[in-house]
């Protein structure tokens, strides 16, 4: 099962169009009064486009096929889209012309030796690395503590967007669950049109949209996001809480891999409990490594 492009299209633009108010786009609002539908009206985003009114109820209808870049770039203008928004409405056009099955490539479930050694080296921060879905494909030792209560649950490949939605844990583990939880569909939605039909991502929503009222709404709000830098806040059972800044970083040789980096202010409250998480995480590895040493010395004799 798929996506059906037409049908992505049109939730697209008319939930964008929605969103917006004459007010916001500097258009004067005539008649008065609380409209009947919420959000611009397509004559007037066709104005802002520099578009027909017909044309732009075609597009808006599902039809992306032939339009041009600058007809593209006039839409993103009207609609006020930001730049996350503007890349998937550029997917979704290539998607329109190409067609699904073209643009499908595969996922990476695994990372090269030497991008596991990388993430080795790095010994004070957090880091980790997931493909587009969400699968936490390899991790350092300090990224591993840091997510814990996410390693710990039964799902395998270990999923964010599963934890966050379908492991009771995430709740008390995010207390900003809320906007976490919508942060992760809106990378899934963005995902979903960049790589169409790919089997473990059509799996995952649909897995999602069976399990969680919540996910079903804010799949539904077609929200896109693209993971690049921003700010976590994190309820560890180890710890306490931490305020951590996070960078995202494509890993240009293999794409559909991004590592994610931890940080925290230094001087904070949250840098000294990031390396205690550190201590902890260290204590906990040499204590596996002792207990493994045993069980080979009861083997041996």
């Amino acid at each position: 099962m798929g996506i059906d492009v037409r049908n992505e299209i049109r939730d697209f633009l008319s939930s964008r169009r929605a969103r917006l108010t004459p007010d916001e786009v500097g258009m004067p609002s005539f008649g008065g009064g609380v409209r009947r539908v919420p959000g611009l009206r397509r004559h007037e985003v066709a104005m802002l486009a520099g578009v027909s009114v017909d044309y732009y109820t075609r597009l808006e209808r599902g039809s992306l096929k032939g339009v041009s870049d600058s007809v593209l770039e006039g839409l993103a203008g009207a609609l006020q889209l930001d730049e996350d928004e503007r890349v998937h409405l550029f997917d979704l056009a290539r998607l329109a012309n190409a067609g699904v099955k073209v643009m499908h490539r595969n996922v990476p479930t695994r990372v090269r030796p030497g991008v596991q050694r990388l993430l080795d080296a790095i010994t004070g921060a957090p880091a980790w690395v997931r493909n587009e879905r969400g699968d936490v494909v390899a991790t350092n030792e300090l990224g591993r503590a840091l997510y814990a209560p996410m390693f710990a649950g039964p799902g395998r490949p270990v999923n964010t967007a599963r934890f966050t939605f379908l492991d009771p844990a995430a709740r008390d583990f995010f207390p900003d669950w809320a906007a976490t939880a919508r942060e992760a569909v809106a990378v899934l939605r963005a995902a979903a049109v960049a790589n169409p039909c790919e089997p473990g991502l059509v799996t995952l929503v649909g897995e999602l949209s069976t399990r969680s009222e919540e996910f079903r709404s804010w799949w539904a709000a077609h929200d896109v996001r693209m993971h690049r830098r921003g700010g976590k806040r994190i309820a560890h059972p180890i710890v306490g809480e931490l305020q951590l800044d996070f960078e995202a970083l494509e890993l240009v040789a293999d794409p559909g891999l991004t590592m994610f980096t931890y940080s925290a202010e230094p001087g904070s409250e949250s840098e000294r409990s990031l390396a205690l998480l550190g201590t902890w995480a260290a204590t906990e590895r040499s204590e596996r490594l002792a207990a493994v040493r045993a069980g080979d010395a009861e083997q041996a004799d």
